[in-house]
């Protein structure tokens, strides 16, 4: 359930509803927005239980309403935060009014190659940069990331551009380590029902980007956010990356349908990744305009200056010009929309 208190609602109150939580075995996640506390509680009663409990909670002069869950996830609804999450990295916020684009080489491959990268993609308005230290590849023999010495030269990079930097995690013995090195723990489609793994990044203070599973369903993937999110983890991100289907034109089947789909049930920004979702840089700028058009908090794209020589996913990367035009098209569709690029 859902306890919402009114807007003069003091800590000492919200103290009290915690307490008698407690006293029902119901944990608490408290939520404070522009102008309410919003309190979830989290727990199993049946029915009848949670009926007695609402009736006592509703009592209390200072809460508004008390409104039942019938969804098994809770922590990811919309009700827990009507005004949505919004994440902070420096001066940059993920999920408000301006569309963030994180951009860079699916792979680390070298200093020059990211910081040539890191600077191109920052001049043309990227907030954010992009690029594989750990690479989870189909085939054994292919390339697999430089690991900590990639996560090193995103850091100098980072340190260099003044540009915060987004990388994916696969093992939870990796993540300490990425830790020191990054801004942002990328979880990919591989990983969304790797549930030790999300547990550990449900105990750390930094924004995840969670990638929806190449067949998961939207109830599926909210269920891998509300894990992280259970871990004490509030800063996540939704990104739908495609999902398999019949379709051979394509990589995967970008499913454009669950961006609005998530913004009216929860209160999580929503990402959208057009380079692993079609797997062609001919087809990258049109779904990237798309995302935005239908309601995208933003986007990560696969940015490479030489897209015929990378080491991972090239023919889904865009040159630096490809990169330059759709940043200019992106600024119109925002603007369009009353948004921020």
């Amino acid at each position: 359930m859902i306890i919402v208190l009114k807007p003069d609602a003091t800590d000492e109150d919200i103290q009290k509803i915690v307490e008698k939580l407690k006293e029902f075995n119901y944990g608490a996640h408290i939520s404070r927005g522009e102008t309410r506390t919003v309190i979830g509680a989290v727990g199993e009663k049946r029915m009848e239980e949670k009926i007695l409990i609402m009736e006592q909670l509703e009592v209390f002069p200072f809460v508004e309403k008390v409104i039942p869950i019938l969804t098994s996830y809770k922590l990811v609804l919309k009700e827990i935060k009507p005004d949505g999450t919004k994440i902070k990295i420096n001066d940059i916020v993920i999920g408000g009014k301006q569309i963030i684009v994180m951009a860079g080489p699916c792979a680390v491959e070298s200093r020059e190659q990211l910081r040539e990268t890191a600077k191109f993609v920052k001049e043309k308005g990227a907030k954010i940069l992009r690029g594989g230290a750990y690479k989870p590849r189909t085939s054994p023999y292919s390339f697999q990331g430089l690991g900590v010495e990639g996560l090193k030269l995103l850091k100098e990079v980072k340190e260099e551009f003044n540009i915060p930097v987004i990388t994916e995690i696969m093992d939870p013995r990796d993540l300490e380590i990425a830790l020191d090195y990054i801004d942002i723990i990328q979880i990919g489609a591989r990983n969304m029902q790797n549930f030790s793994l999300l547990k550990e990044v449900g105990k750390v203070k930094k924004p995840v980007l969670l990638k929806r599973g190449p067949s998961a369903t939207l109830e599926e993937f909210l269920f891998a956010a509300e894990y992280i999110l259970l871990g004490g983890n509030s800063e996540v991100i939704l990104c739908e990356r495609g999902i398999r289907t019949f379709s051979d034109f394509s990589r995967n089947t970008l499913d454009l349908s669950i961006v609005p789909a998530l913004k009216e049930k929860t209160h999580l920004p929503v990402f959208v990744d057009p380079s692993h979702g079609t797997g062609s840089y001919k087809l990258v700028p049109s779904m990237a305009k798309a995302a935005i058009a239908c309601g995208a908090d933003g986007l990560i794209i696969e940015v490479h200056p030489n897209p015929e020589k990378a080491l991972s996913d090239g023919p889904q990367s865009l040159n630096f010009q490809a990169f330059d035009n759709l940043m200019q098209e992106l600024r119109n569709i925002a603007s369009a929309i009353g948004r921020d690029l």
